[in-house]
């Protein structure tokens, strides 16, 4: 929705151009008024639909099952999970067998597709899931009676290996386990520094740590307890360090709206909270620009507690191994008696898909069919926060300081340099300033997570708290970061 400035503004153009240009539809006014156009709109500080009209329950869904995945919940949606898996696999496999069938013979029609279903080696391929089906749903069924027999207090979640198990399943099928009622299906859930659902009061400051895809709260501890979180503590004693856990699998501006709300209720119980800084890795950088764009649209309060904002290798133009992935599966879909094959390509989650183009609003998604995004020209812009200092890290395998295209394609293996800063040409240029960028050389996309290096550079911007630039342009001015091993020497 537009703000009354952005009507006022549109409306006064309409009004002292419009009517030459449609007397005159050659003339020089007209062209003039489209310019014109372009212009003022460029100018507004946000330009978006009402998008909280158009989500729904159903379009986001939520999960709605204990903070924590228990055993017994692992154990039932792991019965449920390989019950699914072998329908799906099923399903792939009959396609292949009715087309090599059919095709050759030229009967690859409507007709004999619809009359393979009641012959005979239809009726088999039925049978088989319907037998699965009913096995998973029995097992289902022994997991659940037996969560209800035993007493809730003895219940146990998942262990750390488990639970990055639970989250890699997640990442890789998030939103299908959602739609499943699939009881591993991950809540949105804040962690203290112990690995336990946050639950106190708090005050002061607050950092809040967003991990990537198929990862989880646990991937910032490291062994030595020298991970980021901690070392913020150190820098910050009276900071509180949370780390978020959600779903990878579902839709990145779903997670975006609940991140929202998680950080909207945690400033309603915690009044106290002056400031929130929010730190993601990959995904969850743009789940974090995901809130902050529906905080702002909505209103809430939560937004102007937040200062910073810094995004770790986060792919805010798209990650080019999932293109890479919808190509392959797109021309697989051309080929004969191999199109069914490209269903597996539809196995991976929705929060994998938006990754294609760092997509990260309703309005990427909502009006296609099926399971897919807008094409990168056509996606909408997500404009950063004025008040909000957002400080941007990308990464690259090579060593040395190449000034090459091929450097900025390399970058961190999954991830280019140029979308990790946020470098795009029009619209969906994040408009960072060049000292508020940093480049880590040597270090790979996970690296980023548990390099000592990428740790002193973002205590040092969240020390710094935005004080060093007192009017924006000395950042503007400013050199980007080039960070390089300790024990190699570059030439640069």
């Amino acid at each position: 929705m537009l703000s009354p400035k952005s009507f006022d503004i549109i409306h006064d153009l309409f009004a002292s151009s419009q009517r030459e240009s449609v007397i005159h539809p050659d003339s020089d006014a007209s062209k003039r008024f489209q310019g014109e156009v372009y212009e003022q709109l460029a100018e507004l500080e946000y330009i978006y639909v009402d998008e909280s009209a158009l989500s729904t329950a159903d379009e986001c869904p939520t999960t709605a099952i204990s903070e924590q995945v228990s055993l017994g919940d692992f154990f039932e949606g792991l019965a449920q999970l390989a019950t699914l898996g072998v329908v799906e696999v099923t399903d792939i496999v009959e396609a292949i067998h009715r087309e090599i069938i059919l095709r050759p013979i030229g009967r690859f029609n409507d007709f004999n597709l619809n009359k393979w279903q009641t012959g005979i080696t239809g009726r088999i391929y039925g049978t088989v899931r319907y037998v699965m089906l009913l096995v998973g749903k029995n097992l289902a069924s022994v997991f659940r009676l037996y969560k209800a027999m035993i007493n809730q207090k003895t219940v146990r979640p998942v262990s750390g290996s488990l639970k990055q198990l639970v989250n890699v399943l997640n990442g890789v099928m998030g939103d299908h386990l959602v739609n499943k009622n699939n009881p591993i299906a991950l809540p949105m859930v804040l962690y203290d520094r112990y690995g336990q659902p946050h639950n106190g009061e708090i005050s002061g400051r607050v950092a809040v740590l967003c991990h990537g895809l198929c990862l989880s709260h646990l991937s910032w501890q490291s062994f030595n307890n020298e991970g980021l979180g901690e070392e913020i503590l150190r820098s910050q004693p009276e900071t509180t360090v949370l780390y978020l856990d959600y779903n990878t699998g579902q839709r990145i501006s779903c997670n975006g709206r609940n991140l929202s709300q998680v950080l909207q209720t945690l400033t309603d119980n915690n009044p106290n909270v002056s400031q929130i800084d929010l730190v993601g890795h990959s995904m969850g950088g743009l789940v974090a620009r995901s809130a902050l764009f529906y905080g702002k649209q909505e209103g809430l309060d939560w937004i102007k507690r937040v200062g910073n904002l810094v995004t770790l290798g986060s792919p805010h133009h798209g990650a080019i191994l999932e293109r890479i992935g919808f190509f392959v599966q797109d021309v697989i879909a051309r080929l004969p008696f191999a199109n069914a094959l490209a269903k597996l390509g539809d196995l991976r989650s929705a929060g994998i898909i938006d990754l294609r183009h760092g997509s990260i609003r309703d309005a990427d998604w909502m009006s296609l069919e099926g399971r897919s995004v807008l094409p990168q020209d056509f996606r909408h812009p997500a404009r950063l926060p004025r008040h909000v200092n957002t400080y941007l890290v990308a990464a690259t395998l090579m060593e040395g300081h190449y000034d090459s295209k091929a450097t900025s394609l390399l970058g961190d293996g999954l991830v280019t340099i140029d979308s990790a800063l946020g470098d795009h040409k029009g619209e969906h240029m994040l408009m960072v300033p060049e000292g508020r960028k940093a480049v880590f050389y040597g270090l790979g996309h996970m690296s980023l997570i548990y390099s000592k290096r990428v740790h002193k550079q973002v205590v040092a911007w969240l020390l710094d708290n935005g004080k060093s630039s007192f009017n924006g342009e000395d950042d503007a001015l400013g050199m980007r970061i080039h960070s390089y091993p300790d024990d190699f020497d570059v030439a640069i």
